[in-house]
């Protein structure tokens, strides 16, 4: 079974986001990938010193196939030297991993099975 990886921002580390809404969308999103017969884990970034730190530990945590990095650490131009550090971290701690980007919260699944060969999936 295929592993992977989403990383996003924390929806509760953003002043004024609906947090409860967008747990809720990213939790169901994690389990879309079961059925796609896909292993996966989300590990929400804070927005403090522990941001890579966080990263670090999840890209620790196995040998993922793809790693999934969401908008919210991408999009946002204030975000952009986090973004290049996630990016740097991924390459060095899993090399062998696929980096896929999603467009939204709700097709992570489809961007890590762009990386993913067909056999894999039901």
């Amino acid at each position: 079974m295929a592993c992977v990886l989403v990383l996003g921002i924390d929806p509760y580390a953003i002043p004024g986001l609906p947090a409860d809404d967008v747990q809720q969308a990213l939790d169901a999103e994690l389990r879309r990938f079961g059925d796609h017969g896909l292993e996966a884990s989300m590990t929400l970034v804070p927005l403090d010193a522990s941001a890579l730190v966080t990263v670090a530990a999840a890209l620790e945590a196995r040998a993922w196939d793809v790693v999934v990095v969401g908008g919210g650490l991408r999009k946002p131009e204030a975000l952009l030297e986090l973004f290049e550090q996630v990016v740097n971290l991924i390459r060095r701690e899993v090399p062998k991993a696929a980096i896929a980007f999603n467009t939204s919260g709700g097709d992570s699944v489809e961007a890590a099975l762009r990386w993913l060969p067909a056999q894999t999936t039901t």
